[in-house]
């Protein structure tokens, strides 16, 4: 019988795993080529023959996903497999129309296929999308792993944007390994608040080696998830952030909607900045959903690094500088820049898109949607550039850094500048405190 000849459809993350755990040493499938979206420039590469395996000796090559319909055609593709996350269901089924109409079956993969079984009992922090409040959650959960006298290494859902073979394995454990691994700002984002705590995070691209890895080191291991994706692996508590901001959006998105389904525990965050309707609105969607869920309501409140740091924004014309991803394909219209800018009066949010360079300004072509926020885009070297450029460029009195990091530690800010963070902090009972005081003593 022929090999089945199969497109694996992603963003660099998911669909590297997908190709792993299920097609890697699979003689039943040809895996003929990957495709690629969401991200800048991680197309024209190859997934490498050292990660790929004996089957795959050349590697596999990675296409734009706009050449999905002529490759499905020009490989005689039986089946193409949907492997990124954060997009809404109709999104996801119009693809499924296009390769349908092609000539090609569209596959989904389930958590039984997908999820690697660990020695050790796992903590899943996911979401319903990008931008809810994951990473303080995930911080959240180890501080207090922590105070229970628990050992833990916390394993971040993938953002291999380099050397996919030097990114097979990484670790982080302090700053200078985030230079070692030649981070992006992204990578950066996610990374360095766990290190600056002095926790260890593990990423890269083979998740099975990773975490045998991080066994070695861990009595609990903690899913740092990424985007609104399901686990990579078998969770013993899973933990969903919903955003009240984007009401509705818990019933809509994929796989979001999966893992509020598979959740025990439901987190609703940012209840001081939401409405009361829409947190209604969530909490009976959830209830809907998954009836058996524990439900936790949690703010994120923002704070200054610096009180002072106050005068620089009241009655100041400020830049705002948001996370990225929550800003592009997470379809945020604010974050806590944008909370912060009006908390402390500022005069003037100054838009940045008449002074957007080079990949900065393809950025706002691409997501017209994002408005007068600068999305903190750094997947390369160059793109660091075009937003140290677009920063000085504009306009401004000072500039409000709203993303996980400092900016200033990666690119040059001329003006005068504040750093915005927030932390999760729940509110009333249940709360995380109990809910994994409980978990411990299960498996002790």
């Amino acid at each position: 019988m022929s090999k089945i000849n199969v497109i694996i459809m992603g963003a660099a993350g998911r669909d590297f795993h997908n190709f792993n755990v299920v097609y890697r040493n699979n003689p039943l499938y040809n895996i003929v080529a990957f495709t690629a979206t969401q991200i800048p420039n991680i197309d024209g590469r190859k997934y490498p023959a050292s990660l790929a395996g004996e089957l795959y000796p050349e590697g596999i090559p990675i296409y734009p996903e706009s050449e999905l319909e002529s490759l499905i055609k020009k490989f005689k593709i039986k089946q193409v497999v949907f492997s990124y996350s954060d997009v809404p269901f109709n999104y996801v089924m119009s693809k499924g129309a296009a390769v349908n109409a092609a000539g090609a079956s569209f596959v989904q993969l389930g958590s039984n296929e997908t999820m690697i079984k660990s020695s050790k009992p796992v903590i899943s922090v996911v979401a319903s999308r990008t931008g809810a409040g994951k990473s303080q959650t995930s911080r959240k959960v180890v501080e207090i792993l922590q105070k229970l006298r628990k050992k833990t290494v916390s394993i971040r859902h993938p953002m291999p944007y380099g050397n996919l073979e030097k990114q097979k394995v990484q670790r982080f454990a302090k700053i200078s390994d985030l230079k070692k691994h030649d981070c992006t700002i992204e990578e950066m984002e996610e990374y360095e608040p766990h290190v600056a705590r002095g926790n260890v995070i593990y990423a890269g691209v083979d998740y099975e080696a990773i975490i045998r890895q991080a066994e070695k080191e861990a009595r609990i291991i903690i899913w740092d998830g990424g985007n609104n994706d399901t686990s990579f692996y078998k969770s013993d508590l899973t933990i969903v952030v919903v955003d009240p901001h984007r009401a509705g959006h818990e019933l809509n998105y994929f796989p979001g909607r999966t893992n509020v389904l598979l959740a025990d525990v439901v987190v609703i965050n940012k209840i001081d900045s939401a409405n009361l309707e829409s947190i209604n609105a969530v909490r009976n969607n959830i209830m809907k959903l998954n009836p058996a869920a524990k439900i936790v309501e949690a703010a994120s409140p923002i704070s200054l690094e610096k009180p002072k740091d106050a005068s620089l924004i009241r009655g100041k014309r400020v830049l705002i500088v948001e996370d990225g991803p929550t800003l592009t394909h997470g379809e945020m219209k604010y974050g806590a820049g944008t909370i912060a800018a009006q908390k402390f009066e500022a005069a003037e949010i100054v838009d940045p898109r008449p002074y957007a360079v080079k990949s900065i300004k393809d950025t706002y072509a691409k997501y017209p949607n994002i408005g007068v926020l600068l999305p903190a885009m750094g997947y390369g070297e160059q793109q660091m550039k075009d937003l140290e450029a677009t920063i000085a460029k504009t306009p401004c009195d000072a500039v409000i850094i709203g993303t996980p990091i400092d900016l200033r530690r990666i690119i040059t800010i001329k003006q005068p500048a504040v750093r915005i963070s927030y932390d999760l902090q729940e509110v009333g009972k249940p709360d995380l405190t109990d809910i994994l005081t409980e978990f411990v003593k299960k498996i002790k």
